[in-house]
C-alpha cells in the first residue's frame, strides 16, 4: 500500500518508479482522487460543525424566549441531517475508490534494482559450484520416481485431479527429512522461531501480504476463508495491527507448511512433474525489522536460503530480479535457482524479497522507537529457506545413480536412519 502523502510531496519520483515497473504514470489521478476524499471529509465534518453550532443557538434562543427563532434554527438542523447521511456516504467511497486504486498499484522496486521487462533482464549476483561433481545432463525427476514406483501421478489424478503427486517410501521419507532438516538449520544456526501457524486465514490477512485483491484466482477459497498460498501469509500477519517495541526487532520467523495454489496464470507450464503444484510443502522465512535494517536483513536472508543447498551441495545462482520481473508487493528480489541436470538449466527454488513498508501498511504493523514518542511502519521481507518440493526434484536429479538409484546427500543420512541411497521397489 503506498503513502498516498509521499505521492503528493514527490509525484515525479513516484511516477518514475512506476514507469520502471513497464506501468503509465499514476500519481496525478491519485492525487485528483485524493482532492476528492477530502473535499467530501470537509463536506461531511462542515456539516457537523454547523450542526454543533446550530445547536448552541438553539439553546441561546429558547433561553431568551425567542420560539421563533429557535423554530428557525431547528429547521436548519433538520434540514442538515437529511443532509447529513449523503455527505457521510460520499466520504466513505471517495475514500473506497481511493484506496481501491492505491491498493491495485505494485510496490515501488528500489533505485539499485535492475530495469528490465521480464526474466531476461534479471542479473546474476552470485553463484555456487557443487564439490561433487556436477551432472551436465539426466534423467528428469518424474522419470526416476516413477520408475522406482515412489512417486505416482495417476493416483493422485484420479483423487484430486492435475498437479498433485502421491509420494510413497523413502521418497516420501526424504521429502519430510528435508523439512526437518531446513527447520533444524534455520532455527538452530540462523535464530529463526519456529512458529505452527493456521493454513486457513481470513480476507484481511491475504489482503496484509498483498495476495488480495490483485491475485484472487490464484488462490484457493473455502467458505469464508484461504488456503494459504505460502505461510508468509500467517507469518507476517503475526503483527499486523500491533505497535512495536524498537528493541523488540528484528522479529524472525520461520514455519514449514502445506502450500495451496490454483497456478491460473501458468496453464501449460511445467505440466509434468512436480515443479507447479496445488500442493506443496515450503519452509518460509519471515522477518520484521526497522527501515534501518531492512537491507542488511535481507542480505541475512538470502544467506541463510543459501546455506540449505550449501549443506545439501547443491549447484545453484542467484538472480537480482530486474523491475518487470519483481513480485508485486517486493521492492527488492534475489530469487535462488539451482541447477536441473534433467531439464539441463537452472530452476529457481527460493525467493527472497524486502518490500519496505509496503506490507505493513495494509496492516498497520508499526513500532515505537526507542524515544518512546515516534510510531512508524516496520519493514518486513519474506523468503523460502527453501521450497522442499523443488529440493527434492533438485536431490534427486543432481544425487541420481545410472541404475537408477538416488543417493542420500551426507546433510540429510540423520533424518533418514542413515540409509545412503534411495532404490525403489527394493527399499
Amino acid at each position: 500500500m503506498h503513502d498516498i502523502r509521499a505521492i503528493r510531496e514527490n509525484p515525479d519520483a513516484f511516477d518514475d518508479a512506476l514507469r520502471r515497473r513497464g506501468l503509465a504514470a499514476l500519481a496525478a489521478e491519485l492525487i485528483a482522487l485524493d482532492d476528492a476524499r477530502k473535499g467530501a471529509t470537509s463536506a461531511a465534518q462542515a456539516n457537523q460543525e454547523r450542526r454543533n453550532a446550530l445547536a448552541k443557538e438553539i439553546g441561546s434562543a429558547k433561553k431568551a424566549k425567542d420560539e421563533a427563532r429557535a423554530s428557525e434554527l431547528m429547521a436548519e438542523v433538520a434540514r442538515l441531517k437529511d443532509e447529513a447521511p449523503g455527505l457521510e456516504a460520499a466520504q466513505a467511497e471517495a475514500g473506497r475508490v481511493l484506496d481501491e486504486k492505491l491498493a491495485a498499484i505494485p510496490n515501488c522496486p528500489g533505485s539499485e534494482v535492475p530495469e528490465g521487462a521480464d526474466e531476461h533482464g534479471n542479473v546474476e549476483y552470485r553463484r555456487f559450484e557443487a564439490k561433487r561433481p556436477q551432472l551436465a545432463t539426466g534423467k528428469q525427476h518424474f522419470e526416476i520416481g516413477e520408475a522406482s514406483g515412489l512417486m505416482d501421478f495417476e493416483a493422485a489424478a484420479r483423487m484430486s485431479g492435475a498437479r498433485f503427486v502421491v509420494l510413497k517410501g523413502q521418497l516420501a521419507r526424504l521429502e519430510r527429512a528435508l523439512g526437518q532438516f531446513m527447520l533444524d538449520l534455520h532455527t538452530g544456526e540462523h535464530g529463526y522461531t519456529e512458529v505452527a501457524p493456521p493454513l486457513m486465514v481470513r480476507d484481511e490477512a491475504m489482503f496484509g501480504t498483498a495476495q488480495l485483491p490483485k491475485f484472487r484466482d490464484d488462490q484457493f477459497a473455502v467458505r469464508e476463508h484461504w488456503l494459504i498460498p505460502t505461510a508468509e501469509v500467517p507469518l507476517t500477519n503475526l503483527v499486523r495491527e500491533s505497535i512495536l517495541r524498537e528493541e523488540e526487532l528484528p522479529l524472525r520467523f520461520t514455519a514449514l507448511t502445506a502450500c495451496f495454489r490454483a497456478e491460473a496464470g501458468s496453464a501449460g507450464r511445467d505440466t509434468r512433474g512436480m515443479l507447479r503444484q496445488h500442493q506443496f510443502n515450503k519452509v518460509e522465512l519471515v522477518s520484521i525489522t526497522t527501515p534501518e535494517q531492512s537491507a542488511d536483513e535481507h542480505e541475512r536472508m538470502l544467506g541463510s536460503a543459501e546455506a540449505v543447498l550449501k549443506k545439501l551441495d547443491l549447484p545453484y545462482r542467484i538472480m537480482t530480479l530486474c523491475t518487470g520481473d519483481m513480485g508485486f508487493a517486493s521492492r527488492k528480489t534475489y530469487d535462488i535457482e539451482v541447477w536441473m541436470p534433467g531439464q539441463e538449466t537452472f530452476r529457481e527454488i527460493s525467493s527472497c524479497s524486502v518490500c519496505g513498508d509496503f506490507q505493513a501498511r495494509r496492516m498497520n504493523a508499526r513500532f515505537r522507537g526507542k524515544d518512546g514518542k515516534a510510531v512508524n511502519f516496520v519493514h518486513t521481507l519474506n523468503g523460502s529457506g527453501v521450497a522442499v518440493g523443488r529440493a527434492l526434484i533438485a536431490v534427486m536429479e543432481n544425487y541420481q545413480n545410472p541404475d537408477g538409484s538416488v543417493t542420500v546427500p551426507s546433510a540429510l543420512k540423520a533424518y533418514m536412519g542413515g540409509i545412503d541411497r534411495i532404490e525403489g521397489h527394493t527399499v
